[in-house]
């Protein structure tokens, strides 16, 4: 079994269940993922498929002691009827972030407009939209709130 290194914020992690319980805020989880972004881009560069940087993303957040989910299923109420997949979050990270990633030239407002009707829907307060298609990623990271305190 693979031995996971805790930073210093995370020494006081617990295992339940084979997922690591962290206790983080949600905008300390999004500082983690935006600096996990940066390595993965740094390593792999703009241009590849979403979903490669989704499986890299997720493998570099759970070695820094994160749970992440991929392709997460996030049912909606309409009007008294639920559907259990009304879409799929791409990550959620720590049962409190939900990451959405693209590989695009550019972002269009339509899909921050998703996120945060996104995060309506799966009752979450922060998700990060990060678009890998940039030259430097610090230009493809939007942060989108849903009634979060900053």
């Amino acid at each position: 079994m693979k031995e996971v290194r805790l930073t210093q914020r995370r020494k006081g992690a617990k295992k339940m269940k084979g997922e690591w319980i962290t206790g983080l805020t949600e905008n300390e989880n999004a500082t983690d993922v935006v600096d996990a972004a940066y390595s993965v881009h740094t390593t792999l560069g703009p241009g590849l498929l979403e979903s490669v940087y989704e499986v890299a993303l997720a493998h570099e957040l759970r070695s820094r002691g994160h749970a992440v989910d991929r392709q997460v299923p996030i049912p909606i109420r309409y009007r008294d009827v639920v559907f259990e997949e009304g879409f799929r979050a791409d990550l959620l990270v720590d049962g409190k972030v939900i990451v959405e990633l693209k590989s695009v030239e550019q972002v269009s407002p339509v899909h921050k407009k998703q996120l945060l009707t996104h995060l309506r829907l799966a009752d979450k307060r922060l998700g990060l939209l990060i678009n890998f298609g940039e030259e430097l990623i610090k230009n493809g990271i939007s942060r989108v709130v849903n009634g979060l305190k900053e």
